[in-house]
């Protein structure tokens, strides 16, 4: 499982025009699920995820969590996270997880993180989303699991 991480002041995803999810400061979190991951996996991400400082104390350093300042989440499935791009010049996506599979991690994902958040909102897997962010910082981080 591959996390994509953002600290955003705010974050949305639409789905055929229509703004479906949206939150205030927080993190974006694209998910990708790759074959052979587990409710284990999901359960050890969602916590690393809970607890990671990289938000800014009264000093200005990294030293609070998401839910020390209250912050919310945006999840939104991605499976082009599982990319392959070592040979040649098509990304193989050979190692993303079966979408029936990948969707029930997915939905497993969002569960794990209602009521850790103050605020749990998610995009709808397999769904042609766009997704608008204002990341702060920029502060983005790539998580393996």
């Amino acid at each position: 499982m591959r996390v994509l991480l953002q600290r955003v002041l705010e974050a949305a995803v639409k789905v055929d025009g229509k703004e479906i999810s949206q939150i205030n400061r927080g993190f974006l979190a694209f998910v990708g699920i790759e074959e052979g991951d587990a409710k284990s996996q999901v359960q050890v991400a969602v916590e690393k995820i809970s607890k990671l400082r990289i938000f800014a104390d009264e000093q200005g350093k990294s030293n609070l969590s998401i839910s020390d300042i209250g912050g919310e989440i945006l999840i939104i499935s991605q499976f082009t996270l599982c990319a392959n791009t070592k040979k040649g010049n098509r990304p193989s996506f050979t190692t993303a997880a079966p979408p029936d599979g990948a969707n029930l991690l997915y939905e497993y994902f969002i569960e794990c993180c209602q009521g850790k958040f103050a605020k749990t909102a998610a995009g709808i897997f397999g769904a042609d989303m766009k997704v608008s962010l204002i990341n702060d910082g920029p502060y983005t981080i790539i998580m393996d699991f």
